[in-house]
């Protein structure tokens, strides 16, 4: 093992691929912290580079895209608010407050080195546990993911701050806007009012752009006009040390991150669920564990460091199953094994013998991207805070030009940017009527998920549901869910029973 992890060492040591290594982190960056702009896409464009280099240059080029990529979303997510990918949105959650407190440089530091150790933590877990984390993975089947789908939507119930009913409201509408399309199995075209745009739905990124950027943009637009704040706020950069937070600070969140890295491994490795996933579940763990779980959502760094802690561990568990079982694990990894099949090499469980030192060689080229990425956001934070200074005059239009371009991206397709607009002014209704957006992202990611497994789960077992329970792993699952939904109502009623008690006594 040690002599094959020196040989990517040396292989990663040469100046061409610490070069490309370089250029892919700061370009993954980039392509993260702009909305509308994904790793999928940074992946994508670069890939037809890797023709003309080797397997160990171009792969190297891939993975440092896709760590780049990852943790560049924070930085969008935190100044502006606006997810720039799926992976970062319970980021914005308590990094816009953070901002608006005037903490910006503090949730930055911390979402940049949760990050780094978030992603060398699921590198240790993809070089050392791998292969059986990957096995128990492969068994999970239709029943395993419609539990695990369900006791997810449960935990709409720990994001709804407020009203219940209107938590509850923002899922079921999430869920029903994803059910637009054409049906999974059957294939039947429902609520398409026979518009061809629609046979393929809404895609996730598009809802993203416009629930959390273009709502954005039209509060922020609206308060210019109302004459609040010419400019989008100022952090001061003065008496600012290293990342802007403390020590004390950092080994209070060592808890809460290595929890976060757990889950975002475990997610990772499910094929199908992804970041997109695991940073939202991450957060309402830690919100549910956590002793002021009513200050989430106002501006605390637990919020930060589970989003970020939990998305870029994702990264390691994601190749898992690529490159033991040939699986991808995510649309990424999709992308990435296109990469390795251009070399012709085919990942899985023989990769490791035919080809172990370019697995080791794609290790340390990890390893080298996660303390790039620390570097070069490190030495960024003063660049990425002088974006506060642009009047909202200027950056407003240009958001939205970036939002529109990175729709319009996807598929070329002019709908996506009327389907930005929609979503824009249903997150505007949203903010306006105090509904969280959370439970309709959640809703809107993993309706499809239960619906689908939940249908391919009946076939199995010839439309009986005792199949959902008498599985071991679905049965666990569905009971977790029982029981998370009976402690939030048992909480609900202690709570009001509680209020009750405090007015009668004054």
């Amino acid at each position: 093992m040690w002599e094959l992890f020196l040989t990517g060492v040396d292989a990663v040591m040469s100046v061409q691929i610490m070069i490309l290594i370089v250029l892919g982190v700061a370009v993954g960056i980039v392509f993260g912290a702009v909305p509308g702009l994904t790793a999928v896409m940074a992946i994508a464009l670069c890939l037809p580079l890797t023709y003309a280099l080797g397997p160990a240059a171009g792969l190297s080029l891939l993975v440092a895209l896709f760590v780049g990529a990852t943790s560049g979303a924070l930085i969008s997510a935190i100044l502006l608010k606006i997810p720039g990918t799926p992976s970062s949105v319970a980021t914005t959650f308590d990094g816009g407050p953070m901002m608006e407190k005037g903490e910006g440089v503090k949730a930055l530091g911390a979402g940049v080195v949760f990050s780094f150790l978030g992603t060398i933590a699921s590198i240790i877990a993809l070089m050392t546990i791998a292969p059986l984390l990957a096995k128990v993975a492969l068994r999970f089947g239709p029943h395993e993911y419609f539990a695990i789908a369900v006791f997810s939507l449960t935990l709409i119930a720990t994001l709804s701050t407020g009203s219940m009913v209107k938590g509850l409201f923002a899922g079921a509408l999430g869920f029903a806007f994803a059910t637009v399309g054409i049906a999974p199995v059957d294939a039947i075209r429902r609520f398409t009012f026979d518009e061809p745009n629609l046979n393929s739905g809404f895609d996730m990124l598009v809802v993203l752009i416009g629930i959390f950027a273009i709502s954005e943009v039209i509060k922020v637009a609206e308060s210019v006009r109302s004459g609040k704040n010419a400019a989008v706020g100022s952090v001061s950069m003065k008496s600012i040390k290293g990342f802007g937070f403390s020590m004390k600070e950092f080994f209070g969140q060592v808890p809460n991150a290595t929890r976060s890295a757990l889950i975002g491994i475990g997610i990772g490795i499910l094929p199908g669920i992804g970041a997109g996933t695991s940073n939202i579940v991450s957060y309402i763990v830690a919100k549910k564990r956590s002793k002021y779980p009513e200050k989430f959502g106002t501006g605390v760094l637990d919020g930060v460091v589970a989003s970020e802690t939990a998305n870029n561990a994702g990264i390691g568990g994601a190749m898992i199953p690529l490159l033991t079982l040939g699986i991808p694990g995510d649309a990424v990894t999709a992308i990435l094994l296109g990469g390795f099949m251009i070399h012709g090499i085919q990942p899985g469980p023989m990769l490791f013998i035919s080809q172990g030192a370019l697995v080791y060689t794609i290790f340390v080229a990890l390893i080298v991207s996660a303390v790039l990425m620390l570097l070069l956001e490190f030495y960024g934070l003063r660049i990425f805070i002088k974006l506060l200074a642009v009047p909202k005059h200027i950056l407003l239009p240009i958001i939205l030009v970036l939002c529109v371009v990175g729709a319009f991206g996807l598929s070329s397709r002019v709908f996506d940017v009327w389907t930005i607009l929609l979503f824009g002014l249903i997150g505007y209704g949203f903010v306006k009527g105090g509904i969280p957006p959370a439970p309709f992202i959640i809703g809107f990611i993993l309706g499809p998920m239960a619906e689908t497994n939940l249908r391919r789960g009946l076939m199995l077992s010839d439309g009986n549901f005792v199949g959902f329970l008498t599985n071991p792993i679905s049965g666990a699952f569905l009971l977790l869910a029982v029981l998370s939904v009976a402690w939030h109502v048992v909480g609900s009623l202690r709570a009001r029973k509680n209020a009750s008690t405090e007015l009668a006594q004054a």
